[in-house]
């Protein structure tokens, strides 16, 4: 085959494996269907900037079109009186039927000044990695 052949092949698959991801955002169920392998889109991904971006907004728009099937699938089933259908669209959807944490408590904030010994160790830790600032911010470096 030659090289002309070989690249409209390519860029053929690369369509094909485009339109796939838009139905089906899986990667690995995509290329499946296509017939190569994983290696090879993201070999393919690497090789070319335009072929990556169209992947991304493949799965984007894939993702899309599965969010709107799995909402009418929930829609379908709270018509057919489905109570965990309806108790899964009020929880996610709705503010007064969301799962709630409430916490409360009181926050006492207090400001103790650090004991001789305490400055003494804090400095001594800083100076040991590196980060202790002197002499009007120039850094003490280490011999």
């Amino acid at each position: 085959m030659s090289e002309g052949a070989v690249q409209i092949k390519k860029s053929k698959l690369q369509s094909e494996l485009v339109e796939q991801l838009k139905k089906t955002p899986v990667i690995e169920v995509a290329v499946q269907k296509v017939g190569i392998g994983r290696n090879s889109y993201y070999r393919w991904r690497r090789e070319n900037k335009k072929f990556s971006l169209a992947c991304d907004k493949a799965l984007e728009e894939g993702c899309a079109f599965i969010n709107d099937l799995a909402e009418s699938q929930l829609i379908s089933s709270m018509k057919a009186n489905n109570l965990t259908a309806v108790m899964y669209w009020l929880n996610h959807r709705h503010s007064l039927y969301r799962n709630k944490l409430e916490v409360s408590g009181n926050l006492e904030i207090r400001k103790d000044e650090l004991t001789k010994e305490q400055e003494e160790n804090i400095k001594r830790a800083l100076k040991l990695a590196n980060l202790l600032i002197e002499n009007g911010g120039q850094n003490v470096k280490r011999k």
